[in-house]
């Protein structure tokens, strides 16, 4: 009997480089339920959101055999989805046989590790993963940085080299956001690609780097094999400016839970670690003053500035947008070329590459595989 055939382990995914383990914090779907390949079945807490894990294959639940609120390794076995011909014994005999012998994945030695370059005198920071294949750059938006991709690039670098890259005032990058507008940023990305020898790649970018993307296609279009813009800014000019003032100001936990929580659809999905990582990179040195002088060139008096006839842009375009975002209205997809594709996904917010990353991973992923 073949096991991707017949029998399925629903197993604890590797959200993140760091993520050993995961606590299961509810089922979605009781046993005995049929399910299709993609369907949403149990949600899990990682390190920065919790989040769904999509079912492997179609079947039937056959065993829930992990328990809500237990704390399960990487790896380690959440259910059984299996063909409904298949004898309980053998469900049952499955399952004994992987937890007698199933041993805790351990931390690769040498594995990916962000690493920096010097582009035009700033320090950059990025993380690889992936070989081959026309590249794929991730750009984060404002305030963001290379960790709102994490369940996204391990997954996109199955077929591709795929590069996760903090801009200047973010992440592990320098502070010194320049003048902090889309030329600078698209200057900073054109420095990066030179710096690793990429001469073509396929862009995407969420929200502030959805419109770097978008700007740096029409800025160099012989150098984009195709943009993903997620939630983009860029395509017009209205912006939840509260979310933009609030992010600056925040400095205590529930001030900055509250504005996370905008990002997405169900804002319980934020978990204590997202709002401690996040609080601990705004108390470095230089990120205030970053932040205020991106919001004042990029977002000035609540608008988007400088926006673009992205209607211009002759790549080819994905748009992904969650039908509940409340940073960037939906509606900015009608400024799009005619050619661009747009997916919206139902019941998701803002950062929707976190909130859908099955959906998204799977939509990309297609569309990369379409252009090359």
């Amino acid at each position: 009997m073949s096991e991707t055939q017949q029998l399925s382990k629903l197993g604890m995914p590797k959200w993140g480089l760091s993520m050993t383990e995961g606590t299961l914090i509810e089922w979605l779907i009781e046993e005995g339920t049929e399910v299709s390949q993609g369907d949403e079945v149990v949600e899990v807490e990682s390190e920065k959101i919790n989040n769904v894990v999509e079912a492997p294959t179609s079947g039937v639940l056959r065993r829930r055999v992990a328990k809500e609120g237990e704390v399960i390794p990487v790896g380690g076995m959440l259910g059984v989805i299996a063909d409904p011909s298949v004898p309980d014994e053998e469900v049952d005999a499955y399952v004994e046989e992987f937890q007698s012998t199933f041993v805790p994945e351990q931390e690769e030695a040498g594995g990916p590790e962000p690493a920096s370059v010097e582009v035009n005198g700033r320090n950059i920071q990025y993380l690889e993963m992936g070989e081959g294949g026309v590249p794929l750059v991730l750009i984060p938006g404002y305030g963001g940085d290379i960790n709102i991709w994490v369940f996204n690039q391990e997954v996109l670098s199955a077929e591709r080299a795929v590069y996760a890259v903090d801009l200047p005032g973010h992440g592990g990058s320098s502070k010194d956001a320049g003048d902090g507008d889309l030329d600078f940023f698209v200057e900073v990305l054109a420095g990066f690609l030179d710096s690793q020898g990429i001469e073509k790649a396929h862009l995407a970018g969420h929200s502030m780097g959805g419109a770097v993307a978008a700007a740096f296609a029409m800025a160099h279009p012989d150098r984009v094999a195709s943009a993903t813009l997620i939630a983009s800014a860029g395509l017009g000019e209205e912006i939840n400016a509260d979310y933009i003032e609030g992010f600056i100001a925040a400095n205590r936990r529930k001030e900055m839970k509250n504005v996370l929580g905008l990002l997405f659809a169900d804002p319980d999905l934020v978990t204590r670690q997202l709002v401690n990582d996040v609080l601990q990179y705004k108390r470095k040195d230089g990120v205030d003053e970053a932040l205020r002088t991106i919001a004042d060139k990029v977002f000035p008096d609540g608008k988007q500035a400088g926006v673009p006839d992205v209607a211009d842009i002759s790549v080819p375009v994905l748009a992904i947008w969650g039908d509940k975002d409340e940073i960037v209205p939906v509606e900015h997809t009608g400024n799009l070329p005619d050619h661009a594709r747009i997916e919206v996904i139902e019941g998701k917010g803002h950062s929707v590459q976190m909130e859908a990353a099955g959906k998204v991973n799977r939509l990309v992923s297609g569309f990369l595989a379409e252009q090359d």
